[in-house]
């Protein structure tokens, strides 16, 4: 078995087009999906019973179905509807969709183990609920709730793959290009693991970094 150096040297810089759609995707959905999940997450310690019943419907869909079907349904269902939307933009919102649940989840459990005793004082001094949990117990959960929220990154980032199968050009589908137009399955699935890899790498370090610097409660 040998590998073929020069596919590899003209496939790099084809499949950093394809990283540079990935990162875009990815940010976008992981800012839309941390926005959503933490509003949700709020929603569903603080908010009227029925707002908690229809988040916790949406989680359990969410995370009783797979992010394939999801995607499809976007992609598919969202024109039937009236609302026609770009590869690129199907994907992100199905991406941040599915983000979104986890980090609810996330956030309920994190700001929820809050020691009560803070909301019972905030409450004797007339804070209403929706105060209390977003400038005292949402502050104390950031630093304990990062690494969870650094691992739904990376599983966006490497659910970005799965828009391959609506022809949105990232990263894995410029890879499915070259091996569909050169043959070098071996050389171009090893490249990409290697990208995913780097891209994951530096992620954990920035998240790490953040926690470091985050103060103590």
């Amino acid at each position: 078995m040998t590998i073929d150096w020069a596919i590899v040297e003209m496939a790099i810089p084809l499949l950093a087009v394809g990283t540079v759609m990935t990162l875009k995707i990815a940010s976008v959905a992981a800012l839309l999906g941390l926005t959503g999940g933490i509003a949700l997450g709020l929603v569903s310690l603080g908010g009227w019973a029925w707002m908690r019943w229809l988040v916790r419907g949406y989680v359990d869909f969410i995370r009783g179905t797979p992010l394939l079907i999801q995607i499809f349904i976007v992609f598919f269902g969202l024109p039937l509807m009236g609302f026609r939307l770009g590869e690129f933009w199907a994907g992100v919102i199905a991406l941040s969709l599915n983000s979104a649940a986890y980090i609810a989840e996330i956030v309920r459990g994190s700001v929820g183990s809050v020691e009560k005793g803070q909301t019972e004082a905030a409450k004797s001094i007339g804070m209403t609920q929706g105060k209390i949990l977003l400038y005292i117990l949402l502050p104390q959960s950031i630093r304990p709730m990062l690494p969870a929220l650094t691992n739904d990154i990376i599983t966006l980032l490497k659910n970005t793959s799965l828009l391959s199968v609506i022809s949105v050009y990232e990263l894995t589908r410029s890879g499915q290009a070259i091996v569909a137009s050169h043959f070098a399955p071996l050389e171009i699935f090893a490249l990409l693991a290697i990208y995913y890899y780097a891209i994951i790498s530096v992620v954990s370090w920035i998240s790490r970094v953040i926690e470091r610097r985050l103060p103590a409660w």
